[in-house]
């Protein structure tokens, strides 16, 4: 059996089967349409409505809300399972699950809140999110655009200069100042469904990799009732929900591509040496190293997945500077190592690999990748995590990973 097949076949046994089926179900359509998802640069919908059907767009909810109570665990295994087949998928769906999680570890306990909880988990809404802002690029942690309150009312005009999958989503989670009079880092968490809001058009979406997700640019206008705004601060949404259950499935994600593409170039060497009669191509050696890049990257992924589910319960320990920069460290090394083994498996597969008409092409997924060190630039974390780093030392899921 091959490494890949190893890693997703561990990756399942944390679940009951009847999710694993689901989880499966829903990659056969993603596998089946992401090629023309990736050509035409167009939002995966086919994939999206097996999704909705086999309802796993809730499962982070409790059952009051039509969710399964399921953990992040579970989440990160249908991530894997999507990434193998389409990356646009996976990352959408990594990217709406991180949003119902900030709803549904913060939402105040009022009777909006739950109403709209309800909906997200019965109705199988897709949750997108605006946190990128006009010239403020991947500084999420301040915003330029206010909620005005009109009374009972709030409002709030906002350059979104990057929301993916917009046009696709049933709400938009953004962040916001909390008023006009507050600082830019005085941010709240506001929940929108497409009934509260405009998007208009500013920026299109023309990319090598990841083309699917559609992170167009709109000017979001929006409004709503003034309990749609979360009460809690954004800094602790942040720390607690965001970057963690963000991070995670991104990885987790990565990780997926990753295998896709191990798997790919293991099919090639098995087929070349049965042609040749027992003897390997000249690439087999890197699939060998691809394997073991895979192995280590699941190994990262996996022991930080245990970290955060751990701490999880006792949400204070996820305000440590320590496990904050491990986080940070995880995105880098996640995306790195992601990178390097599709880069391994691609020239195992040489020019088979190169080739688009091939049936060993590994060009989609070598694109798709190189989005990883760009998604909130590798050198932009390295250089804040410097001096926590100086700190607190070696963080404990990326020692233990290393072990």
């Amino acid at each position: 059996m091959s490494m890949a097949g190893n890693v997703s076949t561990e990756l399942e046994a944390r679940t009951p089967l009847d999710f694993s089926a689901r989880v499966a179900a829903a990659a056969a359509v993603a596998a089946k349409f992401a090629d023309v998802v990736d050509h035409d640069a167009r939002f995966p919908t086919e994939a999206f409505e097996e999704l909705k059907k086999q309802r796993l767009l809730g499962i982070l909810l409790s059952p009051a809300f039509g969710g399964e109570g399921r953990s992040v665990a579970d989440a990160a295994q249908l991530c894997y399972a999507l990434g193998r087949v389409c990356s646009s998928t996976s990352m959408i769906y990594a990217m709406h699950a991180a949003n119902v999680a900030c709803v549904a570890n913060h939402a105040d306990e009022n009777a909006r809140c739950f109403a709209a909880l309800r909906r997200i988990g019965f109705e199988q809404k897709l949750l997108a999110s605006s946190t990128t802002e006009g010239k403020n690029g991947a500084d999420v942690r301040n915003s330029a655009a206010a909620l005005v309150r009109h009374g009972d009312r709030i409002s709030l005009d906002r350059d979104a200069s990057v929301v993916s999958y917009g046009a696709a989503a049933d709400a938009i989670v953004t962040t916001a100042r909390r008023s006009p009079e507050s600082l830019p880092s005085d941010q709240t968490l506001a929940l929108f469904f497409k009934e509260d809001y405009q998007l208009r058009p500013t920026a299109t979406w023309d990319v090598m990799g990841m083309r699917g997700t559609c992170s167009e640019g709109f000017r979001l206008l929006a409004q709503g009732d003034r309990e749609q705004a979360f009460s809690e601060p954004y800094d602790r949404i942040h720390r607690r929900s965001m970057v963690p259950v963000t991070h995670l499935l991104w990885a987790a994600c990565w990780a997926g591509i990753a295998a896709g593409a191990v798997s790919r170039a293991q099919t090639f060497v098995r087929k070349i040496s049965r042609a040749q009669k027992g003897a390997p191509p000249p690439g087999a050696p890197l699939a060998t190293q691809a394997s073991l890049s895979l192995m280590n990257l699941v190994a990262l992924v996996d022991s930080a997945i245990a970290d955060y589910l751990d701490r999880a319960p006792e949400p204070e320990r996820l305000d440590e500077i320590g496990y904050q920069t491990s986080l940070n460290l995880l995105k880098v090394s996640a995306s790195e190592g992601a990178i390097a083994t599709v880069m391994q498996a691609f020239q195992a597969c040489g020019i088979s690999g190169y080739r688009n008409d091939s049936e060993f092409s590994l060009t989609r997924p070598l694109r798709d990748i190189l989005s990883a060190s760009i998604m909130i630039n590798n050198s932009r974390i390295l250089s804040t995590v410097g001096p926590p780093c100086l700190i607190g030392g070696v963080p404990e899921a990326i020692t233990r990973a290393r072990q």
